[in-house]
């Protein structure tokens, strides 16, 4: 096994939220009523699995270990890209973390900032998706010997083992805070 193969597999289910979010908008008017409980389960899909297990093994793992090859231009341009893909996927969610907790509070006019965010992260991620199966991942193995690509699916393993309990060590000292 390759070590894109898992993060190709990852981006199959960051699909299907996609097409969700895409098919709860879909038809709709910005002012008719979102489900803030279910744009938090988003944000949290996208803020664990999209962002944290997925672009943080490509960012940790992947890029770390190609960032000492001596990549070809495009490539290395490409890597860089990516990463501010996530930087933006980032901020988006952060945007609509706030404007959902506004709407959540009562604020009705966040609605529409609510759809807009949703929209465009609907939008982005397929296009970030196929640049990355597309453009980048087949070829950047290239530049990693077999031990080097066994060794990054070991790392890409532990890095999937340790994330639930990274999350919920979190969770456990948020709380302590609020005490």
């Amino acid at each position: 096994m390759m070590p894109i193969e898992p993060l190709m597999i990852e981006h199959r289910l960051i699909e299907r939220v996609i097409a969700d979010i895409q098919l709860r908008l879909g038809g709709q008017t910005p002012r008719k009523a979102i489900d803030p409980p279910y744009v938090d389960r988003v944000v949290d899909f996208l803020r664990t699995y999209a962002d944290r297990c997925h672009h943080g093994k490509e960012e940790d793992i992947l890029f770390r270990d190609l960032r000492q090859k001596t990549l070809e231009p495009g490539h290395r341009t490409l890597m860089f890209q990516l990463v501010e893909d996530h930087e933006w996927a980032r901020g988006t969610t952060r945007r609509l973390v706030a404007a959902n907790a506004s709407l959540a509070a009562g604020n009705t006019d966040s609605l529409i900032e609510v759809h807009r965010l949703l929209r465009d992260l609907a939008s982005f991620y397929p296009v970030h998706i196929q640049k990355e199966d597309k453009s980048f991942f087949r070829s950047s193995m290239a530049y990693l010997n077999d031990q080097e690509q066994e060794a990054m699916l070991r790392e890409f393993a532990q890095f999937d083992a340790s994330l639930i309990h990274e999350k919920y060590r979190h969770i456990v000292q948020e709380l302590g805070t609020e005490l």
